[in-house]
């Protein structure tokens, strides 16, 4: 690939700016491959666990110390991580199904969840479908303030009035498509100590897609009953082909267990068909593939923001992150998408096709996606995306190396470039 001299100075002005920063990266990265490596190291981790199991997966050895591991992990009680969850919605959906029943209601304290969960709320899509709403659930939500800090009144407010009934008290960490500020763990632990001190008897449920590994410890570890991701986000290490997690309480993820198989099977079942190595690979490569994919995003940050190319970003380049999503809030679609082919012709697969917005199931709005991927909607590796609507915000994420992210970055800096300069 050959780059003008213009993104070349750019990127070199870029990574002398964020040494420090990647420093500090590097550093949490050590931490938590340093945990899960006495972790393995405690639970015993050998050949054995790679072992295959088919049909029912009785006594699947490597399933139920992946399991253990992950727990401890993610510090909760118990956990399940499985190859068959085919994307964090589904994982979402497994949680939420679980834990609530008619009457009760789902509580929503960080604004707007994902898009894809709409139609699982009942928020959108055909009625009849079996949506939580169709079973009876309602949902109450609280926007966050504008600057990016939970509405403490609403949250109190919505709390005393619905009394009992709420049930499911629920935060997405990172920021979807929404243009706000992404959680940290901290945040977290905050606005949880201040809901059980209204009301101590719900469910608080973490959406934890993109935010695993940017710290040293999860949602868990400040008081969250449950926390769900996605294998081909950051906890899969680009290793996992499919699958997803849920981890939290004994009792919660008991419950979700029941709508992950049945009630009264839970996880005392599930073959694993061969696929513990990448599972448990994953798991080892997480916090080091993270990290590649955290430094890309703050280069990203570097060359499209002020110092760059002029557009807002969030989060800055110089500001720390707590998942490895990139805003970008072009304000034009042909600039969105000037930005995605970018991405697409740096990627090391599909290099040669070009993006185009299209109706994409589950999305409210045509998206637009780039995602030269190994794995087909693996968002650990460098993609691109955004719904065409205002502002026209292009959500980057991911990069396997830095070394290849780089690469995307300045691909897409150069095809923006030169919209820009027609």
């Amino acid at each position: 690939m050959d780059f003008s001299e213009k993104v070349l100075s750019l990127v070199k002005e870029a990574e002398a700016a964020l040494k420090e920063r990647f420093d500090e990266i590097d550093r949490i990265s050590f931490e938590n491959t340093k945990k899960i490596m006495n972790l393995f190291k405690e639970h015993r981790v050998g050949d054995a666990v790679f072992n295959s199991t088919s049909g029912y997966g009785y006594n699947d050895r490597g399933r139920e110390v992946l399991d253990e591991v992950w727990a401890d992990v993610m510090g909760a009680e118990a956990a399940f991580v499985r190859h068959s969850i085919v994307n964090g919605t589904q994982a979402l959906t497994i949680g939420l199904f679980g834990l609530l029943r008619p009457g009760d209601i789902l509580f929503s304290i960080a604004g707007k969840p994902y898009d894809t969960l709409d139609e699982v709320i009942g928020n959108s899509g055909n009625p009849g479908d079996g949506s939580l709403r169709d079973f009876g659930v309602e949902y109450r939500q609280a926007d966050l303030l504008s600057d990016g800090s939970f509405d403490l009144e609403k949250i109190k407010q919505v709390l005393t009035d619905e009394g009992d009934r709420i049930k499911v008290v629920f935060i997405q960490r990172s920021k979807g498509y929404l243009n706000r500020r992404t959680l940290s763990v901290a945040d977290i632990g905050e606005v949880i100590s201040f809901v059980r001190g209204i009301k101590s008897d719900c469910y608080i449920v973490v959406d934890n897609c993109y935010g695993e590994f940017t710290e040293d410890r999860e949602p868990c570890a400040v008081g969250a009953d449950m926390i769900i991701g996605s294998l081909i986000k950051n906890p899969g290490g680009g290793m996992a082909e499919s699958g997803g997690y849920i981890a939290g309480t004994a009792r919660a993820v008991e419950l979700a267990s029941y709508r992950l198989t049945s009630v009264g099977c839970g996880l005392e079942v599930g073959a694993t068909l061969g696929q513990n190595k990448s599972l448990y690979k994953g798991l080892f490569y997480a916090p080091h593939t993270t990290a590649q994919a955290i430094k890309t995003a703050h280069l990203a940050a570097y060359m499209f923001g002020e110092r760059g190319l002029g557009f807002e970003v969030e989060p800055k380049w110089d500001e720390p992150r707590y998942d490895i999503i990139q805003s970008v809030i072009t304000r034009s679609a042909d600039a969105l998408c000037a930005i995605c082919r970018g991405i697409q012709a740096g990627s090391p697969i599909d290099s040669f096709v070009t993006p185009e917005p299209w109706d994409m199931p589950g999305y409210t709005d045509k998206v637009i996606m780039a995602a030269g991927a190994f794995t087909q909607g693996s968002s650990i590796e460098l993609s691109a995306d955004g719904p065409l609507r205002d502002p026209y915000t292009a959500y980057l994420q991911g990069g396997l190396t830095y070394e290849s992210g780089k690469i995307g970055i300045m691909s897409a800096v150069q095809e923006t470039m030169s919209l820009l300069e027609k």
